[in-house]
């Protein structure tokens, strides 16, 4: 995983860099997302898997699927993965990208998974208390999983807070398989 990581963080970086002077991280948001599904498509995934074809060949073949839904500078963006065998990195190197524009943007997107649907007082509570400690704006997903029994869990950037019935229970179980 952290090769990946490392891997990645120099097309990130480029790629940022490019959309933050161009004035259009929104822009490059929107391609990288639409790349990497549909890089991921079986039949995409089959062809960019292929001996057969060379790596620029994939790049061009996945630059005109993706049509006018992606940036002008995604192209070459493409050829460069392609030319040193990365175009395996698309999802990473958006998933890092992300990370870039909120913290340029100062936001940070929240996942809260709970056990029933949240109202919005209690949305609005959350993302003023997670505002608050994280002095970011912040953005708020919310799902249900009736398997959490009740209670949530939350996830900020890094960082989990499980709250829920399940994940306490999982807890004492394995405290007492421990002694």
């Amino acid at each position: 995983m952290a090769e990946l990581a490392t891997l990645s963080r120099p097309y990130a970086n480029a790629v940022f860099d490019l959309a933050q002077s161009a004035g259009n991280l929104e822009v490059w948001s929107r391609s990288l997302d639409t790349l990497v599904a549909t890089s991921n498509d079986d039949v995409v995934q089959n062809m960019l898997n292929s001996p057969d074809l060379a790596a620029q060949d994939k790049a061009a073949k996945l630059t005109e699927l993706c049509g006018d839904e992606i940036d002008s500078q995604a192209g070459p963006f493409l050829q460069a993965l392609a030319e040193h065998d990365r175009l395996a990195l698309l999802s990473e190197v958006r998933d890092q990208f992300e990370e870039l524009r909120a913290e340029q943007e100062q936001t940070l997107d929240v996942e809260i998974v709970s056990a029933f649907e949240l109202t919005q007082a209690q949305s609005d509570t959350l993302k003023s208390a997670l505002h608050a400690k994280y002095s970011k704006e912040i953005n708020i997903s919310s799902r249900v999983d009736q398997g959490l029994v009740g209670g949530a869990i939350i996830r900020a950037g890094d960082i989990v807070i499980d709250g829920s019935v399940k994940g306490r229970l999982t807890k004492l179980v394995e405290t007492l398989v421990q002694k």
